[in-house]
């Protein structure tokens, strides 16, 4: 996939469209804006190509940006439709929802520890606050309960060394 779109064609995008009208339905060839998702067919003068860059209504970047098919005349864009329209949704959505998981995997980490009386599992939660990041290390008992909670620095590294050497000294701050 070439992403060769210039950043001017996507800032075009949100221009004018953060916050778009919920019953403001557009099906143009080039525009379609419905279910809560913009697409824009816009020119990838790199390669003298089509893309389409897909919004997610509320936010201020594509979701996606991908290469649009040609039509028939080998100069102009296939005009967007329903099929595509959904199909376009439906693999956005899929992105949007990778970078999810994938975030909450960096920002949330988990190693559970067998000691000789019972079973602890020892949490570390990242906050990404802009102004003060820290992170939160619990310990949780086998029945769910939380049994020790302290604030760390966000660079902790969590792991099964880490977690037994907490256990082991009484969940003083590390």
């Amino acid at each position: 996939m070439n992403n060769d779109v210039t950043n001017e064609d996507v800032s075009d995008l949100t221009q004018g469209d953060s916050e778009p009208d919920q019953s403001d339905t557009i099906h143009e060839p080039r525009l379609w804006r419905d279910d809560g998702w913009t697409a824009r067919v816009i020119k990838n003068d790199d390669d003298e190509g089509w893309a389409v860059a897909m919004i997610k209504d509320g936010e201020a970047e594509p979701a996606l940006v991908g290469p649009w098919t040609m039509g028939r005349d080998k100069k102009n864009p296939k005009p967007l439709d329903t099929p595509a329209f959904h199909t376009l949704v439906k693999t956005a959505s899929e992105v949007l929802r990778r970078h999810e998981q994938q975030l909450h995997a960096t920002l949330h980490k988990s190693v559970v520890v067998n000691t000789a009386t019972a079973t602890i599992t020892v949490n570390l939660d990242i906050v990404p606050d802009e102004d003060d990041p820290y992170a939160m290390l619990s310990a949780i008992d086998e029945s769910g309960a939380q049994i020790a909670e302290v604030r760390v620095v966000p660079s902790f590294k969590l792991t099964r060394a880490s977690a037994e050497h907490w256990i082991e000294s009484e969940f003083r701050r590390p």
